[in-house]
Formats: C-alpha cells, sequence, structure tokens
C-alpha cells in the first residue's frame, strides 16, 4: 500500500492526519467546567466516601458533556443536575442510580451468619473493612458475581459474599421488623439442634440477633434469616423487648463490658467479640449497651462532645474516648488512627495488640508513652443528642 502514497507528504504527517480524522468525535476538551460542579456536590453531599458513594465522572467530546459513573445519593445527583442546568451546560445523563434494577423492589438483606466479614471490595483477598453480626439488616445495592455491595446501619460501604446474607424479598423486611426476637448477650456461644445440645447450629456472638419461635423451658428456640431453627439456652441470651426496655448505659455499664472483652485478639476490620481493631472495640462496647458508633475512629472523632485536648484527663469521665493519631500543622490536617476508652483512675481500655488496659500515669507499671505522646483529645458519647450516634431506643432497627 505504501506505493501509493504522495511522496510530497511526509509519513509522520499523514499518520498524524489520519489519526485525528478518524477521533474527530473524541476530540476532548481541555476546560470541563463541569467537574468543578461535580467536585463541589462530592463535597457537599459524600465528603466521607466509607459512607456515601458519588462516584462521578465527565467527559467533554464536541461540547458534549456525557456524565457516567454511579451514586447511592439520588438528592446529590439531582443537586448537580440542578447546577449544571442553572449554568446552562448541556450535557447526557449516563449516571447509575443506585441500587441497580436487580434491588429495585427490594434492596434489603439480613446477616445470616455470626460474624459476616466485610470486605472494601469484592474478593475474599480484599481488605477487611468492617464486620456486621447475625441478625444485622442492610442495604443492598449492586452484585458483582457472589458479591454484594451493601450499607450497614452506621452507613458503612462495603462488600459481602453470598453466604454473609439472605437477601429479602419485598414486603419480607417488615415481617422480619415485626416478629419477635431475641438477642444473644454471652461473649461467645451456640445454637443447637435440639435442647439436648447435641449438635450446633451454628456459633454466636455478643449481639447476635435471631427471630424467636417459641418458649422450650431453658431454651428459646429461634429461627435465622434462612429458615433454620436452633435452640438457644435462655441463661445466655434475652428477648430483645425486655433488653432494650432495660437499656440504661451508664458509666458502670460501660467499664464491665469492656472488661469482658479483655484479651481479645486485635483484628484489622474486626468490630466483634471474634476479634476487634481499636474503633471497633468502642463501637462492640457502645452497641453492646444500646448505641451505635459510627465505623472507624477518624468518624468516631467527629461524634459526641470534645471534652479535652490538653492532656487534663481530671476533665474525663468513665466512658469518654480517647483519639491518638498527628496533631493538625500548617499544612496537614489532623489524622486519628487510634482510639480507646477512659475507665477512670488514669486509665484507658484499648484494642492494641489484644485489648488491654494503659494507663497515663507515668508511673504506673502500664504507663503508655506512647500513645500520651500522641493524644489528640477526648470525646463523650454517653448521653449526648446527636445524629452521629444512633440509640437503638429509638432507632428501631431491629424490631418495629
Amino acid at each position: 500500500m505504501m506505493k501509493y502514497i504522495n511522496s510530497k507528504i511526509p509519513f509522520i504527517a499523514l499518520v498524524a492526519v489520519l489519526i485525528l480524522g478518524s477521533c474527530k468525535n473524541e476530540v476532548v476538551i481541555k476546560d470541563n467546567p463541569v467537574l468543578e460542579y461535580v467536585a463541589k456536590v462530592k463535597q457537599e453531599y459524600a465528603p466521607d466516601k466509607r459512607v456515601a458513594l458519588f462516584n462521578i465522572e465527565s467527559k467533554a467530546t464536541d461540547k458534549q458533556y456525557v456524565l457516567t459513573g454511579e451514586s447511592n445519593l439520588p438528592k446529590a445527583v439531582n443537586e448537580l443536575k440542578t447546577k449544571l442546568n442553572d449554568a446552562k451546560i448541556e450535557y447526557i445523563d449516563s449516571i447509575q442510580l443506585l441500587p441497580t434494577a436487580e434491588f429495585k423492589n427490594s434492596n434489603w438483606a439480613i446477616v445470616k451468619i455470626s460474624v459476616a466479614n466485610l470486605r472494601s471490595k469484592a474478593g475474599h483477598s480484599q481488605e477487611l473493612a468492617t464486620q456486621a453480626t447475625l441478625g444485622t439488616p442492610v442495604k443492598v445495592f449492586k452484585s458483582d458475581g457472589d458479591w454484594y455491595l451493601i450499607q450497614t446501619p452506621d452507613n458503612y460501604l462495603a462488600w459481602v459474599d453470598k453466604g454473609g446474607i439472605e437477601i429479602l424479598k419485598n414486603d419480607d423486611l417488615k415481617t422480619w421488623k415485626t416478629a419477635k426476637k431475641i438477642i444473644y448477650t454471652d461473649i461467645t456461644g451456640f445454637s443447637y439442634t435440639s435442647t439436648t445440645r447435641q449438635e450446633t447450629v451454628s456459633d454466636l456472638v455478643a449481639g447476635s440477633i435471631l427471630e424467636l419461635v417459641a418458649d422450650e423451658g431453658s431454651f428459646y428456640q429461634v429461627k435465622y434469616p434462612d429458615g433454620r431453627l436452633a435452640f438457644v439456652k435462655k441463661e445466655e441470651a434475652q428477648t430483645y423487648n425486655s433488653w432494650l426496655a432495660a437499656l440504661n448505659p451508664t458509666e458502670e455499664s460501660l467499664v464491665a463490658t469492656s472488661k469482658q472483652l479483655m484479651g481479645l485478639p486485635y483484628l484489622w476490620g474486626g468490630t466483634s467479640s471474634k476479634g476487634v481493631d481499636c474503633s471497633g472495640f468502642t463501637k462492640t462496647i457502645y452497641f453492646l449497651n444500646g448505641m451505635v458508633l459510627p465505623r472507624d475512629a477518624s468518624q468516631q472523632v467527629h461524634a459526641g462532645a470534645i471534652i479535652d485536648k490538653d492532656k487534663d484527663f481530671s476533665k474525663l469521665a468513665v466512658g469518654d474516648l480517647l483519639f491518638f493519631g498527628r496533631q493538625a500543622t500548617d499544612s496537614t490536617k489532623q489524622r486519628v488512627v487510634h482510639v480507646g476508652m477512659w475507665i477512670g483512675n488514669n486509665q484507658f481500655i484499648h484494642s492494641s495488640g489484644r485489648v488491654h488496659i494503659s494507663s497515663m500515669d507515668k508511673e504506673a507499671i502500664n504507663f503508655d508513652e506512647f500513645n500520651l505522646n500522641r493524644y489528640l483529645q477526648s470525646n463523650r458519647m454517653l448521653h449526648q443528642n446527636t445524629e452521629a450516634i444512633l440509640k437503638l431506643k429509638k432507632a428501631k432497627l431491629f424490631m418495629d
């Protein structure tokens, strides 16, 4: 074919002409004003990608702007469109609003195993982001093979495999929420196939929620979200309504709960009595006292009321959370990397290697110089009225 090329046209120039000619509908506009609006809306509605999904992109070709990506925030997407319309910017809307069509009629599921491991991405080899315990209702947004993108009651977004949840149909959530339930209150245990405890159905962890089928002497007969029947010893559980009615979280109850978890191994992403990271530990303490805290330490630091920032530990009350990390500078933001709970007598309990007690007293045998040096602030969570702390008595998370 080369013999037909006009020798007066340099080969490289000809190639350039051919490429540009074939891509004339793909000419990218350097200045894309849509991106500025996307950034503004994202900052307003989804500044924390752990709890809000707003992954919107804009491709500009031939003065046309195509919006692509996905979001679980219809209000934010509508806000973006309103801003673009007001600015008289023409665009093609190709945004995928979640949940996908697969879950339009019902996008709820219930955790059906003692502890579901939730990953940062779809796949068992991906980072363990958090956990959800048996009976936790979660929103389902989309699927990827045998994996589902879900959102937990504290709004955390993560992926779970099909073995961890039972996807509900249509009005099944309403039926499930109106059913009587029990809550498992021992730290760990089992459910059984019969009252003679011949075989186990599964393990249980503190905070597991199961439907109550019948009262069988010293056992509760219960039903799992996937329909399995089992028996749980009454001495290890309570009816959910009686547990909820008796809830009166105090400084003493927080300490008692925390010490029940002493020695528990550190587990990155862990939020159950099988293993906890630092914020998973404080989250578990408060959950077993009827309060749902934000998932991560860097989120918990924005909940509650700030009590101290000057290492004046005399201001602290039992149950206050202590945050550690790197102080803000002129060029960097504060970075929270660790959290523990104050238990009085200059001591705090935390998960680091294992759950244990450390002291801020320089003369104490368990003095924690490392964490004292990186102390940032302490916040009070108990008896605080804030949207950041979900109270089970009001939230009706497990029962209507």
